[in-house]
């Protein structure tokens, strides 16, 4: 898991959990036999924390010292609007160790949510020093987060090290070309304030945009500039990756399943025009306008992006349902070989993450369900 984690930099949480979470799906699809629990062994050892690059995301410790800086204006101005709740959340903690959101009696301030609702201030503040960098995630129990004072969780001399912001900055860019392989000038875009805007902005002197950012790295060598044939716009790789285009490996001939923030679906341009594959994550559409579902997994099989499927976990009973499953133009699961096998390990392995004992078919999936017919 650390590997992987170091090669991904971070990977991106999420907490819907219907077909698994983010980040155990990104973990599933790459290493054998993993199970949703590791990654809250890896909090207790303190060997992961929570840092913002692309939304939240797990990163290693190691690179604590890179993801700590922040670009947020909204946290300063959390915990200015609600400075007695601050102060108060602030001093149980330091007095009774790590607590959650609902150890403390509800709190209304200035504060709002997305929509404009009053939130609670307590969990407000709670998120803000975590985003300072005052309080860390000592556990997770579920989605529920307990927090702590940071100097309880982490070595002295990891705190102590304190880098520039920009070169902060610099390498979470880099961790994106790192972890997609292959993005174009726009390092995957940004939300909640990982690496800011494309362009300087004039109020912040600090911090460059990432335009700027990505051409350092570009003269450093780091990163290095490929024109892919066919595709509009330069690409990049990491400098290591080189080799990899010269000579390019045998894909393994495995099935994984991908889930909506996979660095690998980042850039949904890239899948269309270099897989041919459109990929919507369709959560946020009615369901008269999805085309598919709203919780569907990218099926990749060797090198290529070969369907999609809809499962969902079923803990209560132990089982697992796949309510649908669509297969790309011109591809036939019979006709390529190796694949018959390969879906049935995937499911298998699926089922062991999920912790289920069965696999139920939508019953208009005969097909599939005599082709992939398989036990735990």
């Amino acid at each position: 898991m650390l590997e992987v984690m170091g090669r991904l930099g971070s990977i991106q949480f999420d907490p819907i959990a219907v077909a698994g979470r983010n980040h155990d799906l990104v973990l599933h699809a790459r290493v054998a036999d993993y199970e949703p629990g590791w990654c809250e062994v890896l909090y207790e050892r303190r060997e992961i924390f929570e840092a913002y690059n692309k939304g939240l995301s797990l990163v290693p410790v190691s690179e604590f010292a890179w993801f700590r800086g922040s670009l947020s204006r909204n946290a300063p101005r959390v915990l200015a609007e609600n400075a007695e709740v601050a102060e108060r959340v602030l001093e149980r903690i330091r007095a009774e160790g790590p607590l959650s959101a609902l150890d403390f009696e509800r709190e209304r301030g200035a504060t709002t949510d997305w929509f404009g609702m009053p939130t609670n201030a307590v969990r407000a503040v709670l998120e803000a020093y975590a985003v300072t960098g005052v309080l860390g995630l000592a556990r997770r129990d579920g989605n529920r987060r307990y927090y702590d004072l940071l100097e309880r969780l982490l070595p002295a001399d990891l705190l102590a090290r304190d880098l520039p912001l920009r070169e902060q900055l610099r390498h979470k860019l880099l961790s994106r070309y790192r972890a997609h392989g292959l993005l174009g000038g726009g390092g995957g875009g940004d939300i909640f304030g990982g690496i800011g805007s494309a362009k300087p902005d004039p109020q912040r002197p600090e911090h460059p945009g990432r335009n700027a950012l990505r051409e350092e790295l570009v003269e450093r060598g780091e990163l290095v500039p490929v024109e892919v044939e066919g595709l509009r716009g330069k690409r990049f790789v990491l400098r290591e990756d080189v080799e990899l285009l010269e000579a390019p490996p045998e894909p393994p001939p495995s099935v994984a399943f991908l889930p909506p923030f996979d660095p690998l679906v980042w850039d949904r341009g890239l899948l269309g025009s270099l897989f041919d594959f459109d990929y919507v994550w369709e959560l946020f559409l009615p369901p008269a306008k999805r085309r598919w579902g709203w919780y569907v997994l990218p099926i990749s099989f060797r090198d290529r992006l070969v369907g999609r499927i809809e499962p969902r976990i079923d803990r209560a009973d132990a089982r697992v349902q796949v309510l649908d499953v669509w297969w790309e133009n011109g591809f036939a699961p019979r006709r390529a070989e190796g694949f018959i096998d390969a879906m049935r390990n995937a499911l298998r392995a699926y089922l062991r993450f999920a912790a289920a004992s069965r696999l139920e078919w939508a019953p208009h999936l005969g097909t599939e369900k005599r082709l992939f017919l398989t036990r735990p």
